[in-house]
């Protein structure tokens, strides 16, 4: 079986997309299918994906159609691919896969997925050639989410896991570690630093002595870090579905347009408390209130519940499954 998986990534996007599709790549292994990744993205991309093909596949299509001649599926996750592509990749491929998570544009014939907390209730076109694959069921997250061990929440709160993405475009990690540092000097700080920081010196300086600093985690070093963690604090994208399966509650900030439905979502059935934009001029004043909040375990305990029976890890399977592969 041929089956190609098309994204995006890098230092000034993020690793969003790329880490839900490594979810899908490591779903068909497990069926003994070797898909191939065929990625646009930066130097940060091509040194942690050897394996990959990487080259602007939206501009030159001439090079991708070459590749996916005679795919049985094609995956595509992008934000920036228009329909004529899609439509194009439709044909070709025997079946194609599109992940969505704002309902972008009116996409051809083969499968949409939504893995998001909302999905099922967007305004998507009922039509014949679509079939839709939504909601959390579908949530693709990377093998070390599908087993996860019982969460223990303490009566105390005692670490705090602070973590805004691949990249922190907005430079949030030094500002919401020096409110934790100044207000709360005993808590345990667990700070995530990824490959596309560009402000890594500013947050070692803003360190206390109950700071930990993490560079680059990979899927089994992030879950252990939201293990031993009480909370989060975190921006709305796939890592908060990975705090959800764990039982992190969280409070978010967000810091783009895709990300505040996610958010919203999570935030109504209790998983999350929504603090503000990144720029709101109140962010620090609303974290402190939503930390004195959560220094409560009965709350700490129903957020944590309310993550996990959502998420159960078992989303790639199920979306191999509906596509017919065994």
């Amino acid at each position: 079986m041929k089956v190609w998986i098309l994204t995006e990534g890098g230092k000034n996007i993020g690793f969003g997309h790329i880490s839900r599709c490594t979810a899908i790549f490591q779903a068909l292994q497990e069926r003994v299918v070797k898909p191939t990744f065929i990625i646009n993205g930066d130097e940060s991309v091509r040194k942690q994906f050897k394996g990959s093909i990487s080259f602007d596949w939206l501009n030159d299509t001439e090079k991708l159609f070459s590749y996916i001649e005679n795919a049985d599926i094609v995956f595509v996750d992008s934000y920036l691919a228009d329909y004529d592509l899609y439509e194009k990749i439709s044909n070709i491929a025997r079946m194609g896969v599109y992940f969505d998570d704002t309902v972008r544009i009116k996409y051809p014939t083969g499968f949409v997925l939504n893995g998001t907390i909302s999905a099922e209730q967007m305004p998507y076109p009922k039509r014949n050639s679509v079939t839709y694959l939504l909601g959390t069921r579908y949530t693709p997250l990377r093998r070390e989410f599908w087993d996860v061990p019982g969460k223990t929440i303490r009566d105390i709160l005692e670490t705090v896991m602070i973590t805004f993405g691949g990249t922190d475009v907005c430079n949030l990690t030094p500002k919401v570690l020096k409110l934790l540092v100044d207000a709360y000097p005993q808590l345990n700080k667990k700070v995530v630093i990824g490959k596309g920081f560009q402000n890594a010196s500013e947050i070692e300086s803003i360190k206390d002595h109950n700071t930990e600093l993490i560079y680059y985690p990979d899927a089994a070093e992030m879950k252990k870090v939201m293990l031993e963690s009480d909370i989060a604090i975190s921006s709305g994208g796939q890592t908060l579905y990975e705090l959800a399966r764990v039982g992190v509650p969280a409070i978010g900030i967000c810091v783009a347009d895709n990300q505040l439905q996610n958010i919203k979502g999570w935030q109504e059935v209790g998983f999350l408390k929504y603090i503000c934009w990144y720029n709101n001029k109140d962010m620090k004043e609303r974290l402190a209130s939503s930390l004195k909040k959560l220094v409560y375990a009965d709350i700490r305990v129903k957020m944590s519940q309310a993550g996990k029976t959502l998420v159960d890890g078992q989303g790639p399977s199920r979306i191999v499954s509906a596509l017919g592969v065994v």
